[in-house]
């Protein structure tokens, strides 16, 4: 699987804000089928950050009501990347 594959986009909200800067921890939306290491492999290359540990999450679909009943959101999987001592990911200059 392509990087690009793996990692759909950053994970921007007041939480992982605030993980990031205390805890050097950030947030992505990653493919479902992607695995933890995969996930490692490609921010280490994406970024050029150094990864201690990685935690997925597989976040289930809303159900939604519509105007012509019930629907149900997409499930989504989300990854929580440690940065080791050091490193840091700015996703505006990448």
């Amino acid at each position: 699987m392509n990087i690009y594959d793996v990692i759909k986009k950053p994970l921007i909200t007041e939480k992982t804000t605030v993980e990031k800067d205390d805890k050097n921890v950030v947030a992505f939306v990653v493919n479902g089928a992607a695995n933890k290491i995969e996930i490692k492999a490609a921010v280490e290359k994406l970024f050029n950050a150094q990864v201690s540990a990685v935690n997925t999450v597989n976040v289930a679909g809303k159900t939604k009501r519509t105007a012509k009943g019930i629907g149900k959101r997409s499930n989504w999987k989300k990854a929580y990347v440690t940065l080791k001592e050091g490193s840091n990911v700015d996703f505006f200059e990448a």
